[in-house]
């Protein structure tokens, strides 16, 4: 729910062009979306809350522009969330099978959203139910038709910083065992030497409300440990954006000053050869 209003609130809050414009992001979390932003933006405070949004915002660019070449054929995001990438980039689906995978219990609240906002469904798109307590990436995938010989990007979002690194070991394995020329997009939480003061404030404050809520972060990753996990799950590390490198490619010059928080960084690995 955070990352959609906040995804949500750019398009309300912030200049065009948008980072990202996704209009199905408030709708998706519904009435009670004005309530918990404010409990946030208490618990936070600004500008805090506001680079927050501009990372949000800027992951999820990063990874959909990855799809813009048209090389896969194949899109696995991974703890989808909320997200609304089906319904925002129909131009996309006509040569690409979608499947979301998230928790069975997300998963089935999200799809009766679906439903009150009677948004399409296609068979493009693919709902992808897993709890990895019981079931592994590739037995979920494997349960719902995916074809490990086709070209596919992966996207994992957020989702890092919840596992530990046996568990995103496990997971980059996987994806290492697909087809050649694949690739995966991830954000990372860093370390504190690389956060600067409100990256700290915002770790300080997520860090206790995720344990409050029995979501505890787990791991912390330096850009060199985090290479190294990559590398050695056999996959190549691409590209590698520090919040520097993320604020020039999508934010530089935008009239309402907004930068994304230091608090995570992304990385794309491939499948070599």
């Amino acid at each position: 729910m955070f990352a959609a209003i906040g995804r949500g609130q750019h398009r309300q809050l912030h200049a065009q062009p948008w980072v990202l414009d996704d209009p199905f992001a408030l709708p998706f979390v519904g009435p009670a979306w004005p309530g918990i932003y404010a409990a946030l933006s208490q618990a936070f405070g600004e500008p805090i809350i506001r680079e927050a949004i501009g990372f949000i915002c800027g992951r999820s660019r990063y990874a959909e522009d990855r799809l813009a070449p048209g090389a896969f054929t194949q899109y696995v995001i991974l703890g989808a969330g909320l997200d609304s990438f089906a319904w925002r980039r129909p131009d996309l689906l006509g040569s690409l099978r979608v499947f979301e995978m998230d928790h069975p219990a997300s998963q089935a609240w999200k799809r009766e959203r679906i439903e009150v906002l009677a948004l399409p469904a296609s068979d493009r798109h693919v709902f992808t139910p897993v709890d990895f307590e019981t079931a592994t990436l590739r037995d979920g995938l494997d349960a719902v038709g995916f074809d490990w010989s086709q070209l596919t990007l992966y996207s994992c979002l957020g989702v890092f910083g919840y596992l530990t690194v046996d568990a995103i070991e496990a997971t980059l394995r996987t994806v290492a065992s697909g087809a050649a020329g694949s690739q995966i997009v991830a954000s990372y939480a860093v370390t504190q030497p690389f956060l600067d003061d409100n990256g700290e404030k915002f770790r300080d404050i997520i860090m206790r409300l995720a344990a409050d809520s029995g979501e505890e972060i787990k791991t912390f990753l330096s850009p060199t440990e985090i290479e190294a996990v990559f590398e050695g799950c056999s996959l190549q590390v691409a590209d590698h954006l520090s919040r520097d490198d993320l604020y020039h490619r999508y934010f530089a010059g935008r009239p309402d000053a907004l930068t994304p928080y230091t608090v995570e960084r992304l990385i794309t690995a491939t499948v070599p050869a």
